[in-house]
């Protein structure tokens, strides 16, 4: 781990950057009067595959599926209750 200040990560912080960017430093811990506050980290590429919406057009959703239940459809169609 790489615990730097801050003021040296101000004064290279273009640097620090690229060098975790690159895979040189895994991350860079900055602290401030000796004591660790954030970390700098690269950021990854998010796995689309577990993204909402990703059953988009795989099944069809009946159009009676609130039928049963008059409480939660008034809530969809923006009914309160008692209206």
């Amino acid at each position: 781990m790489s615990t730097i200040s801050i003021y040296e990560a101000k004064a290279h912080l273009s640097r620090l950057v690229d060098e975790v960017v690159t895979g040189k430093r895994d991350h860079v811990v900055i602290s401030r009067h000796g004591k660790a506050v954030v970390r700098l980290d690269p950021v990854r590429p998010v796995d689309a595959s577990k993204r909402i919406g990703l059953a988009k057009g795989r099944f069809a959703v009946p159009t009676n599926i609130d039928r049963g239940n008059d409480m939660v459809a008034k809530l969809f169609q923006g009914k309160r209750k008692g209206s």
